[in-house]
């Protein structure tokens, strides 16, 4: 038995190891061809590591005007959303799990109902909207649906919050306190942990949206980093200026891997979080 368990750990780990070579290996050839010049990119055989190194993709990506307006618009885009639409999701995910209102558990299954339907089966009926309103190729359409909230957060955190006694609720009313008091000085502590991995998830998620972006902004000045690096892609493909176009795309990598790297705990337990039962 313990022979037989010592070949299931070795094949395991060698299967395992090549999965994450397979991953891996896309990132690390996007880190080498940024480093490289245009030729070096089609020798063969081909150079994982570059020699010599050049810095010279990022030296003319810096000189770019529509880089540093995309990554600013990026970053206003990502943390006005997360940050309220997290706020106002926790405060629905508390109110359908704690609360008492009428057609509450119907109003939660239209919000599950909604997760089924495609954002492309709803894209052109929000651009006529949007666009009625004057708010075609402004940042607008990004970020005022989203500090509504999340379905997908709020799912998950009335989950969580299903897993808190109503005691504690009905403790805190005979105490007096209001419904915000209780939500912001005794609930929001509680659920801080799982607020805290939904919260990286969505940002990684708005961080490297394309569609949206690309459906509402025209101006270079208005457009978000993922589409900067789309149209550095089409202009500059043609030019075979690979490197340009990897240094960009390691930019727009770069928060993302942080930010994963940092939380990575958090984020892979919000799964079993959000999976409790009491």
């Amino acid at each position: 038995m313990t022979k037989k368990r010592n070949f299931t750990n070795i094949l395991i780990i060698i299967v395992l190891s090549i999965g994450a070579i397979v991953m891996v290996g896309p990132l690390l050839w996007m880190v080498s061809t940024s480093l490289k010049e245009k030729s070096g990119v089609f020798q063969l055989p081909p150079q994982w590591i570059p020699n010599p190194v050049k810095w010279d993709a990022y030296k003319r990506l810096v000189e770019l005007d529509t880089l540093a307006s995309g990554i600013k618009n990026t970053v206003i885009v990502s943390l006005s959303v997360t940050i309220i639409g997290t706020i106002t999701s926790s405060m629905a995910a508390f109110s359908f799990a704690k609360l008492r209102m009428p057609y509450k558990n119907a109003l939660f299954l239209m919000l599950l109902a909604a997760l089924m339907i495609p954002y492309p089966a709803v894209m052109i009926p929000q651009f006529m909207m949007f666009s009625k309103i004057g708010w075609v190729d402004t940042l607008l359409p990004l970020v005022v649906p989203g500090m509504f909230g999340n379905i997908t957060m709020i799912f998950f955190l009335r989950q969580y919050l299903s897993n808190i006694p109503d005691s504690v609720v009905e403790a805190a009313k005979i105490d007096g306190a209001g419904y915000l008091k209780m939500f912001f000085q005794l609930i929001f502590p509680l659920i801080r942990p799982a607020v805290a991995a939904q919260f990286i998830l969505w940002f990684m998620g708005v961080w490297n949206d394309y569609l949206a972006p690309l459906v509402y902004l025209n101006s270079p000045e208005k457009q978000t980093l993922q589409v900067v690096i789309a149209n550095l892609n089409a202009a500059y493909a043609i030019q075979t200026d690979y490197p340009l176009i990897m240094a960009a795309s390691v930019v727009s990598l770069l928060p993302v891997l942080i930010v994963f790297i940092i939380f990575q705990k958090q984020i892979i337990e919000s799964v079993a979080l959000s999976g409790m039962k009491g």
